[in-house]
């Protein structure tokens, strides 16, 4: 039987030229590989991580019961730049750490994933790229950078740039954490803890839907009241480092697949780019990442399908293995555009 043990590797971009014009020196993306890339070199998966999460938040979506089959495919995890595992303000070159770190922005990402691909898996063809949330935002942006080089796209609980309202939304949460006189503009002895809290609690009122709070639906986490709920999310960030956290977040507030020389901006016509067989998913209930802001992009794809994730679960719905019924719903899709050509 499959055990879900991938074998992390790091792979070493070098100095790395950022949009910013900024170089983030030493980059390197630690990732996490599945199964083996076969002598066609069409089996390539790749899985970007999310926001808050490294490569261990993607691996309930591989093995046993799902189309992701490392005996298949050759699946890899790429962390994204900030995340704490590949290059962030906690390990990056000593003259970037902490509040130093620059702006690293999606397509940035992407270019050092592109470098990956092509130096550790013989620059394979993808036959899907796959994500939730800024996952999938880097799984468009890939669409969008290298339309030949990509076959296919699920994107859950994602769009192709931050709308409006989701920057609005990052800015109280940021503004939450960066209160704290802790914080030092980045240059903290000891992490900001009142201010991570606060980031939680404010992010958790965005991260699941107004059904989901109403319909006490966190006791299927294993949390008996609304307090429970909050004071897990407070642990949970107490566990991250403030810094990267925000790395990640200046990453998504900046999201744009048009935001690049070839596309000067025009976001419709970066969208068009996306040749890749894609299947969108928002949910119906995200606050954040809307079922009508994502809709409104896939119409404007060259092949794109928009296929709402009906469920009360909000942003989360989209998260691996959170609640099993839309993660059986998710891999339902996933086996679908798969086996379509």
């Amino acid at each position: 039987m499959f055990e879900n043990q991938g074998i992390e590797h790091q792979f070493r971009v070098g100095d790395l030229r950022l949009q910013s014009g900024v170089v983030l020196r030493d980059a390197q993306i630690t990732y996490l590989q599945f199964g083996e890339l076969n002598a066609a070199a069409d089996n390539l998966i790749l899985l970007p991580t999310y926001y808050g999460g490294t490569h261990s938040g993607n691996v309930p979506l591989i093995g046993a019961h799902s189309p992701l089959d490392p005996a298949r495919y050759c699946i890899v995890i790429p962390n994204l730049i900030g995340n704490g595992c590949s290059t962030s303000p906690t390990n990056a070159h000593p003259t970037q750490t902490d509040g130093n770190f620059p702006t690293v922005s999606l397509y940035d990402n992407v270019i050092a994933q592109q470098k990956l691909v092509a130096a550790r898996f013989s620059n394979a063809s993808l036959a899907l790229v796959m994500g939730w949330s800024m996952g999938g935002m880097q799984a468009l942006q890939w669409g969008c950078t290298f339309p030949g080089q990509v076959q296919r796209i699920l994107s859950v609980c994602a769009t192709a740039r931050c709308w409006p309202h989701n920057r609005v939304f990052l800015e109280g949460v940021k503004a939450a954490l960066t209160c704290d006189p802790v914080w030092q503009r980045g240059f903290y002895t000891r992490q900001p803890e009142a201010g991570l809290k606060a980031f939680a609690r404010v992010y958790a009122g965005w991260a699941y839907s107004q059904a989901f709070y109403r319909e006490e639906l966190y006791r299927s986490l294993g949390h008996d009241s609304i307090e429970a709920l909050l004071s897990y999310w407070e642990t949970d960030h107490l566990a991250q480092d403030a810094n990267n956290l925000l790395a990640v977040l200046a990453s998504w507030q900046q999201g744009d697949i048009s935001a690049d020389p070839q596309y000067a901006g025009d976001f419709s016509a970066a969208l068009k780019a996306i040749k890749a067989r894609a299947l969108i998913m928002p949910c119906s209930t995200d606050l954040y990442f809307t079922q009508q802001d994502a809709c409104w992009e896939a119409q404007r794809m060259t092949n794109a399908e928009c296929r709402p994730l009906i469920s009360n679960w909000g942003h989360c719905a989209g998260a691996p293995g959170r609640n099993p019924e839309d993660t059986r719903t998710i891999l339902a899709a996933c086996a679908e555009i798969l086996a379509s050509s």
